[in-house]
């Protein structure tokens, strides 16, 4: 009996730091489902940018591209339309929000895998800090440094 009771006890602290916290788990509901981005923009320095995002494409094939989230299998895809200067099509990804912690705010993170799930990054994936997150909207930065200058990526996104 005692035997049981230490092996249920130790069972539910192993699931217990394995689970998402209430929070993580919350923002995760919230990014389910179709967005559009609607914006990219950039502060903390002055100037024109132009940039090639998550070493895909350049920024102004990101406006208007569509991402979806599945929150039960933490896949998902954003898709850029076909341009002279966009490469369209479906980029697929695994995602996830990173905790909150001293040093920053809680961070959608994902890396590149293909159709199959397979990772095709070599572990390699981004984290953007969540600025705000509601049911219809949200606000995502990404820190980066353009000639040891500190430039701050905003993308702003609407729920479709």
């Amino acid at each position: 009996m005692v035997k049981q009771f230490f092996f249920v006890a130790l069972t539910g602290i192993f699931l217990a730091s394995c689970s998402v916290s209430k929070s993580a788990r919350g923002q995760r509901d919230l990014f389910s489902g179709t967005w559009s981005l609607d914006n990219i923009s950039y502060e903390n320095n002055s100037g024109n940018f132009k940039s090639v995002i998550f070493n895909d494409a350049e920024d102004i094939c990101f406006e208007g591209s569509e991402w979806f989230f599945r929150d039960n299998n933490s896949t998902g895809r954003y898709t850029i339309a076909q341009s002279t200067l966009c490469n369209g099509g479906d980029r697929f990804f695994r995602w996830s929000v990173v905790e909150p912690s001293q040093n920053y705010s809680s961070q959608l993170q994902f890396k590149f895998i293909d159709e199959n799930r397979n990772d095709i990054s070599g572990g390699y994936g981004y984290r953007l800090n969540i600025v705000s997150l509601t049911e219809q909207a949200m606000t995502l930065k990404s820190n980066v440094s353009v000639d040891g200058q500190p430039v701050t990526i905003v993308y702003e996104f609407s729920k479709k």
